[in-house]
């Protein structure tokens, strides 16, 4: 398939073909809740905690006598029947992270570029350079209809228009070997480099 080229000023520069295999495949829910879900297990910190039976500051001493008190038999005031006593089965410091295949990763990726093609809410720059003025690029932004985006450079970004794009709210910026399901699909545009489409392909097909 053939995606226009456009440069920040919204002015066409060209076009580049790109492989169907990675733009163009019909994309699948499945794919992209799964590897959304792993992502962001793989974010989470796991440090929930609550303390055990044997881990809270209770005395160990019996609470009353066995028998004769015509009250329940009782051992020890950790347990969980009382006020301070200890937590049964919560939780523990762990990782929620978990295996997923590559193959599905690499599916989802192509999935999520599809989504966005197939919507035409993927945009296709022939550089990303700015002089750092975070008002031009809100500026440029706008007249692409990218207020909320994601943007996908080359290998290297360029510091000025980073600088400029940060202080820009729903507007994130990555390079090329950060491009991820998640990120593409909480923004709503999706733009790539020249570059970056380049590599998208070569690494996905």
């Amino acid at each position: 398939m053939k995606l226009n080229v456009k440069t920040l000023d919204n002015k066409a520069a060209g076009d580049i073909t790109v492989d169907d295999a990675v733009f163009a495949v019909a994309p699948r829910a499945d794919l992209l809740a799964r590897v959304v879900k792993w992502q962001l297990a793989k974010r989470r910190t796991g440090s929930h905690k609550v303390k055990s039976r044997s881990e809270v500051a209770r005395t160990t001493a019996k609470m009353f006598r066995q028998k004769g008190t015509g009250r329940a038999r009782h051992g020890a005031a950790s347990v969980v029947q009382f006020r301070g006593g200890g937590v049964v089965h919560g939780p523990v410091v762990r990782d929620h992270g978990h295996a997923l295949p590559k193959k599905v990763r690499r599916a989802g990726l192509r999935s999520a570029l599809s989504s966005k093609a197939s919507e035409g809410k993927l945009i296709v720059l022939d550089k990303l350079v700015s002089k750092g003025k975070t008002a031009a690029l809100r500026a440029q932004l706008s007249k692409l209809g990218a207020e909320n985006a994601l943007i996908i450079g080359g290998e290297e970004l360029d510091a000025g228009f980073v600088n400029a794009a940060n202080n820009i709210p729903l507007v994130d910026v990555l390079p090329q070997q950060g491009i991820n399901v998640y990120d593409i699909l909480r923004r709503d545009v999706l733009i790539l480099s020249k570059d970056a489409a380049a590599h998208l392909e070569e690494r996905l097909k």
